[in-house]
């Protein structure tokens, strides 16, 4: 175990944080709060204050989701302190960076993502399914930090909880909104809760749809604008209670869809280009991001005793991606790539939860199984000599089946003294086969002619026969022992005090970007994270100020990166290892009654302490989407309220530091004709603001985001490494703006 430095040991006793919640109660439906007004959240599998957690936690409830102009899951990163949210698909397969730790530069469907995304306690495996729409949401609870014990699988960085609204078995209520802004975007939401028999019964039924016109305008004649939006969404939650006695019954099903153009791409030509602004493209070929995800879960709670409850949560979810990216951001036919993967999973889990007077105890087991189905094209012109296009098609199936066992207690050592301790071991099993691919001939749109197997094939592209009957197949396992322990301390006041460390795991991984040669298709080894917290949270000055931080130190070692070396092939890789510090404060103010200023900061020092790419050493290096200093200021001022009436301004403010989108930073591998210095966003700051009327049940809600039309890239792709004359840059969203009415019943 490696020691703390004093530099890193400074952090931990100085530095901010665990966010301080910015819900508020919904108009329709409210979160769940104490009698007090503080948050509830489940971050520790049972009902507890947000403020009595010794863990570094944000939760969002639906009105600050809906203040803050948060649609979808990619947009979270404006409203969680040290949170990035980066895809080269636009919303479409979000990769979330908590504290530096994200995918890096993986960009294939197959990889698990080391944030673990939940929706209702059920872990979603597919990364295409996280880009979720955001409607009728009870509140998102933001896990930072190694969750090995509770959570458990794949969660290195943290972990997301999508919780959604469930009848509450009293009555009618529910909402309809519709709004319309720039782009030609029109929106719809609605939810209706109904009671069939009181305390026993009841159902809620919610849908989402939203469709827009392109939001980069397309300078290519004919050519299509990209960024346009066409998503709908629906879901049903069922809930039983038989006679209002122990057996709580929850199902829940859903299904959503979207058809919007693909991502914006810089590439061989860009905002530099005469005639091309930023927010414009210059493509023939604007593809469409198609993806589909459904599930259905039932949470089943049977309370034996006043002290002991037994919940089983079991889910079968699904979905596929079917992307057609242009990747080259110019009106040539250079490269363009047909992303298809098929997703199955299923979950069941069961636990215990015992709620005595000193000592409270989680556990149970899991059991995770996943698969993917991949069929991706890659079309490249002039691949097989001047004027002669082809590229590569690949195929495979990827099955991953996971076990764990866990169990947490917290004991209390005094009336103000709690000792936290936890353990999970789990079993991770996963299988690569039924893969080939080929190196083919034909033109952009074709199916192709087969040249040559790649997969398998250990040598140079192009120089194995073909063998349609060829199939490559290999095998990976992992066991791991992660846990938890803490000990916090509750003053007079309320104030908690707290100190951790945990232990975190991410599973070995394939190389889903293997398709030139089979050397590159391995299985790595798993990452993982010790890290070591300590954390404030509280209310002062007569409650009006509720203050949270926290300081963190990770030792975290073999993070999963891609090494493109000449071939070319691709390799999925391990660095070695990788120190992580800072720390977040946030505080919320009620300086008057009518006015609620917040205040978040995080800084974040992530580096590569030990890094060799494409024999380039990159010790030294930051980690990628980990900018040193993120910050927000924002306040939401009642400017009148007569009863029957109030008026409501939200603005906020966010800020970024510089970020870099590889771990070469502005590296360039000798020998090669990278530019990697363009692959980073430097500082920036961005506004959004609302401004909501509400008239009894009706509201009346305008909105915008990125106020100032701030010009800057999300993601950034190398691709001059692998023998293209350009790199591949992804701009962000311009400024959008519209109105929104909504009533609550």
């Amino acid at each position: 175990m490696r020691f703390i430095t004093t530099k890193a040991l400074a952090i931990l006793l100085c530095s901010g944080v665990s966010q301080v919640a910015l819900a508020q109660e919904a108009a329709s439906a409210p979160q769940s709060t104490a009698d007090n007004g503080d948050i509830i959240v489940t971050a520790q599998r049972r009902s507890q204050s947000m403020l009595s957690v010794p863990l570094a936690i944000s939760a969002l409830g639906g009105e600050t989701l809906q203040n803050k102009g948060i649609s979808n899951s990619a947009a979270l990163a404006t409203a969680v302190p040290n949170l990035q949210v980066s895809s080269p698909y636009g919303s479409t397969q979000p990769n979330f960076s908590l504290r530096g730790i994200s995918v890096a530069n993986e960009y294939n469907s197959n990889q698990a993502s080391p944030v673990g995304v939940y929706i209702d306690d059920v872990y979603i495996a597919a990364r295409t399914s996280h880009g979720m729409g955001l409607f009728d949401l009870d509140r998102v609870e933001v896990l930072r930090g190694p969750q090995g014990t509770l959570f458990g699988r794949n969660t290195t960085g943290g972990a997301i909880n999508f919780i959604t609204r469930a009848p509450k078995l009293s009555g009618t209520n529910g909402y309809a909104e519709v709004g319309y802004g720039n782009f030609n975007t029109f929106k719809a939401q609605a939810a209706i809760e109904t009671t069939m028999v009181e305390d026993e019964l009841g159902i809620r039924v919610a849908g989402n749809y939203e469709k827009g016109d392109g939001m980069l305008r397309n300078v290519a004649p004919g050519g299509r604008d990209s960024n346009s939006v066409d998503t709908a969404q629906g879901r049903v939650y069922l809930r039983m209670k038989p006679g209002n006695g122990p057996l709580d019954i929850k199902i829940r099903a859903y299904a959503g869809r979207d058809r919007g153009a693909q991502a914006a791409i810089h590439g061989l030509t860009g905002p530099n280009t005469p005639g091309q602004g930023f927010f414009d493209i210059n493509e023939n070929d604007v593809g469409e991001n198609r993806t589909d995800a459904w599930g259905v879960a039932a949470n089943v709670a049977l309370e034996l005793s006043p002290t002991v409850t037994l919940t089983s949560i079991t889910s079968y979810d699904g979905g596929k991606q079917n992307l057609q990216q242009a990747a080259d951001g110019s009106p040539l036919n250079v490269l363009n790539i047909n992303w298809r993967s098929n997703f199955r999973q299923f979950s069941e889990e069961a636990r215990l939860n015992y709620e005595g007077e000193r000592l409270k105890l989680v556990g149970g087991g899991f059991y995770g199984w996943d698969r993917t189905i991949t069929d991706n094209r890659f079309n490249i012109g002039s691949a097989l000599a001047p004027g002669v296009d082809g590229g590569f098609f690949q195929h495979y199936r990827q099955t991953r089946r996971s076990y764990a066992a866990f169990l947490q207690g917290d004991y209390d050592l005094t009336d103000k003294l709690v000792l936290t301790l936890g353990a999970r071991y789990t079993w991770d099993k996963a299988k690569y086969g039924d893969a080939y691919a080929y190196l083919f001939a034909g033109p952009f749109g074709s199916a192709g002619t087969p040249l040559a197997s790649t997969v398998p094939c250990a040598g140079v592209a192009g120089t194995c026969a073909y063998d349609p009957a060829a199939r490559y197949a290999i095998d990976g396992s992992n066991k791991a022992l992660t846990g938890r322990a803490a000990l916090s301390y509750t003053f007079d006041g309320g104030t908690l005090v707290y100190a951790s460390y945990s232990r975190g795991y991410r599973s070995g991984a394939f190389n889903g970007g293997g398709y030139t040669s089979s050397v590159g298709i391995t299985y790595i080894d798993p990452e993982r994270v010790n890290a070591y917290e300590m954390g404030v949270k509280g209310r002062f000055l007569d409650n009006k100020l509720t203050l949270s931080a926290a300081g963190f130190y990770y030792d975290y070692s073999n993070q999963q990166v891609q090494d493109t070396r000449p071939g070319p092939v691709s390799f999925l890789v391990n660095a070695p290892k990788s120190q992580v510090y800072g720390g977040e404060v946030e505080a919320s103010l009620r300086p008057i009654d009518g006015l609620v200023i917040n205040l978040s900061g995080g800084y974040l020092h992530a580096t590569y302490k030990d890094l060799t790419l494409q024999n380039t050493d990159l010790s030294g290096n930051d980690l990628p989407f980990a900018p040193r200093w993120t910050g927000t200021a924002g306040f939401d001022w009642t400017i009148f309220d007569t009863g029957s009436d109030s008026l409501t301004f939200s603005p906020t403010v966010n800020y970024f530091s510089r970020q870099y989108f590889s771990p070469f930073n502005g590296t360039d591998a000798v020998g090669t004709a990278q530019n990697n210095a363009e692959l980073q966003q430097k500082g920036y700051a961005k506004v959004n603001a609302t401004l909501a009327w509400a008239h009894g049940p009706f509201q009346l809600r305008g909105w915008i985001n990125n106020a100032f039309n701030r010009k800057t890239y999300s993601y950034g792709l190398d691709l001059r490494g692998a023998g293209f004359p350009y790199n591949f840059l992804v701009p962000a969203m311009p400024r959008t703006f519209g109105v929104t009415g909504r009533f609550s019943f």
